[in-house]
């Protein structure tokens, strides 16, 4: 291939497709269609002598219908049985959770319960060290890696080429799975409108003080009148080896790994131009309360246990 030619790789969108088996079908499909065909079979033989033949047709077919949408639809990016399926585990899962890591306690006897409880809320990460790493509800390690975006359609060709071997590279040095997760974040740019505004009177030359004011009226114009989003992507590295037990040196050591294996991706993924960072204490905190609030306000500057707080920042 010419160096000069560009760089195509055409990746479908849903990375994990299962292989399609017979007749262009997966496995799940050609299970749900043939048990939808036997059933309907089922009931035309077996009802064929004392039924008529248009009563058969009148259940069978809606029967055919309902499997042959529950194999081939789609929706939000589900397949119809998965998203029933999780249609059903929603309604039936429990609307009022609460923080409650050694369960709820019940009223005493004598207290008339109205309603049921609420469930004990059960999160994926059990508690944020002060290294950085998030100790995992089943025992594992995890940290985040935060990176920067890059113009890719804007590089040459020998460039994209560059740009996708050293990606792959770091895909290759990969001994276990990590996501890449891209999220959208609210963006406030009241903070830096003020900072503007607040250095545009301190410029020595007058062209530049009126510069930067327009330029502040613009931010803060913008930020009145738009819903401002901002993209963040962030690479969470777990430790291909979860520990088993709970112990202190245990955790001390899958944090270690995990940590270790953060640094290596953010050397592997700087070598694309990007600007990467494993996030502290307070950035992992700060990332996993966003996550569950998104849009919401926030304090910074959340303390440790042993440390001990000096102010109070009210809203």
């Amino acid at each position: 291939m010419n160096d000069s030619e560009p760089l195509i790789v055409r990746i479908p969108a849903d990375v994990a497709r299962p292989d399609k088996i017979a007749y262009g079908f997966t496995a799940r499909q050609l299970v749900i269609l043939s048990v939808t065909g036997g059933i309907a079979s089922s009931i035309y033989y077996v009802f064929r002598q004392v039924v008529p033949v248009v009563v058969i047709a009148a259940v069978a077919l809606p029967l055919v219908a309902l499997g042959a949408a529950l194999a081939l639809g789609r929706r939000d990016g589900l397949t119809l049985d998965r998203f029933a399926l999780a249609a059903v585990l929603f309604l039936r899962s429990p609307k009022k959770v609460v923080a409650a890591p050694d369960g709820v306690v019940p009223p005493p006897r004598w207290c008339r319960l109205c309603g049921k409880l609420p469930a004990p809320l059960c999160l994926p990460v059990r508690a944020v060290r002060s290294d950085g790493a998030l100790e995992l509800a089943d025992g594992g390690t995890a940290a985040l890696v935060e990176t920067s975006t890059l113009s890719f359609h804007l590089r040459t060709a020998d460039e994209q080429a560059s740009l996708v071997g050293a990606f792959g590279r770091w895909l290759n040095s990969l001994d276990a799975s990590v996501q890449i997760l891209v999220r959208a974040r609210p963006v406030d740019l009241a903070g830096v409108v003020y900072a503007i505004e607040e250095q545009a009177g301190r410029l020595q030359h007058p062209a530049l003080a009126r510069a930067a004011a327009e330029h502040a009226g613009f931010l803060g114009r913008l930020n009145a009148s738009r819903d401002l989003l901002a993209r963040q992507v962030l690479v969470v590295v777990r430790d291909p080896h979860p520990p088993r037990g709970r112990r202190a040196t245990v955790r001390d050591a899958s944090a270690a790994v995990v940590l270790r294996h953060a640094a290596e991706t953010q050397r592997a993924l700087a070598a694309l131009g990007v600007t990467t960072a494993v996030l502290d204490a307070d950035a992992a905190s700060r990332v996993l309360i966003e996550c569950l609030d998104p849009g919401g306000w926030h304090p910074s500057g959340t303390a440790l246990v042993d440390e001990l707080i000096t102010g109070l920042e009210v809203q």
